[in-house]
């Protein structure tokens, strides 16, 4: 059995450990804030912390989405929901001692450029008024290249963000058309002109391979076109196919989705692309050129992992604003209720709107780090006392057969990712995964492996 074959299981993304199917210690709105002030008065004068506003609404359904989203053309929906938005924010400043230092702040959607610039303005003033920022602080949205305008670019610059990120995943229209997203190449060199115009200074573009329909030569003519344009990173994503989640993705069947080696050739033809038009690969599933933050963090070892996905700042406060945002304390974590009205509701009744949570055990907070230092640097190892708990034992013998395939160096107290195993980046961390192994899901809930 070849490798792809092998460990095309379902595997966590781990954007989190433990990851949020088991979690299983939700605290209190009380024991939530306190944690979160712990954690905020020992980091906010040192690193700052970070901050995600999700914003679910699209004006239509892109059916490989897996995000939580509203689907909807009326507007008038933008108001009612900043105003649950800032009065979230309002619960979180009352319990700071001082004044949040904004290291980083993320639009995230949804379709943030759904909210007109106006609207945006009206949050993004209510949201920075009463804390601090500097040069240093990395402010970023997402953006659909068919209704970003040039106020909208003016509008976020003006509040100090330099960063977009399009999604664009596929410029092939069969592959369009299946997905129900569209955009135009010269859409999206549009955008990127007005915005560099405008004065940022980092452009991502989001691409997904494993789409239905994608094939190795339209795929390749795609990043070329990207290419072109040579943002500062992209994004490289597999599609996540979970029609048990997201009912949208059943708009095509799996004989239309490539897979397995023929779905990983696709990942090989944009690595090699990549690679030899000068990027450099960060972390899973990214590219960066070597002045772009995200490389250079990664070189210096202080590239993090997150809700966000891959970060250039190490940040131990995210605090989630929005429907079905998640906050990390570090030693905790809380999802918001997933529905708008719901959570609408319950934050005008002067409450957070905690869904769900988790309080981390010792045990999680060491594996966690392990799980990290995998993510963001292809290695760890547990030397120090601090950095070892009993569950490393299991660790090490499910590495075995890992180490034999190749995919990892291994001694006693530390594994290397090798180059074959980078691909298999999510595999490995399973093996650290000790809620996982002490109770395997009974029914699929992860995408697979590739």
């Amino acid at each position: 059995m070849n490798l792809v074959s092998k460990y095309n299981v379902p595997v966590p993304r781990y954007t989190s450990y433990p990851t949020v199917p088991f979690w299983d210690h939700t605290p209190t709105e009380g024991e939530w804030l306190e944690i979160v002030s712990n954690t905020f008065q020992k980091t906010n004068s040192k690193n700052g912390i970070s901050l995600y506003i999700h914003l679910p609404f699209c004006e239509s359904l892109c059916t490989y989405c897996a995000c939580n989203t509203r689907i909807t053309v009326n507007h008038a929906v933008e108001i009612p929901y900043i105003n649950a938005l800032i009065k979230e924010w309002k619960i979180y400043l009352s319990n700071f001692n001082e004044k949040p230092v904004i290291r980083e702040l993320h639009l995230g959607g949804g379709t943030p450029t759904f909210f007109s610039a106006e609207n945006l303005d009206k949050l993004l003033s209510e949201i920075l008024k009463d804390t601090n920022h500097n040069n240093e602080s990395e402010f970023s949205f997402e953006g659909h290249p068919s209704n970003t305008t040039k106020q909208h670019l003016e509008t976020l610059f003006k509040f100090g963000f330099k960063r977009i990120s399009l999604g664009i995943q596929d410029y092939d229209e069969k592959v369009q058309d299946a997905i129900n997203r569209f955009q135009s190449p010269t859409e999206v060199e549009e955008v990127v002109k007005h915005a560099r115009l405008t004065g940022y200074t980092s452009i991502n573009f989001d691409l997904v391979y494993g789409l239905p329909f994608q094939n190795e030569n339209g795929f390749r003519e795609t990043i070329n076109k990207v290419l072109e344009v040579k943002p500062d990173r992209i994004a490289l994503y597999s599609y996540a196919h979970v029609p048990w989640l997201k009912p949208g993705q059943r708009k095509f069947t799996e004989k239309d989705l490539p897979v397995d080696e023929v779905k990983q050739n696709l990942y090989k033809i944009g690595k090699e692309l990549f690679l030899k038009a000068g990027y450099k690969e960060v972390g899973m599933d990214h590219f960066a050129l070597e002045n772009d933050l995200l490389f250079t963090s990664a070189k210096n070892g202080t590239l993090h992992r997150n809700f966000m996905g891959y970060t250039p700042h190490h940040t131990e406060l995210l605090i989630g604003l929005g429907a079905s945002s998640i906050s990390d304390a570090w030693g905790g974590f809380i999802q918001n209720i997933k529905t708008v009205e719901e959570y609408q509701k319950t934050i005008d009744n002067g409450h957070l709107a905690i869904f769900k949570g988790h309080i981390l055990t010792e045990e999680d907070t060491t594996i966690r780090k392990h799980i990290l230092n995998l993510m963001c640097n292809g290695y760890t190892s547990w030397q120090s006392k601090e950095d070892k708990c009993d569950e490393l034992y299991f660790v090490l013998d499910r590495l075995k057969l890992l180490k034999k395939d190749g995919l990892v160096e291994l001694s006693s107290n530390e594994v290397k990712i090798t180059e074959t195993g980078k691909t298999f980046l999510r595999n490995i961390c399973l093996c650290f995964d000790a809620r996982y192994w002490a109770k395997t899901p009974e029914a699929k809930i992860f995408s697979s492996a590739i």
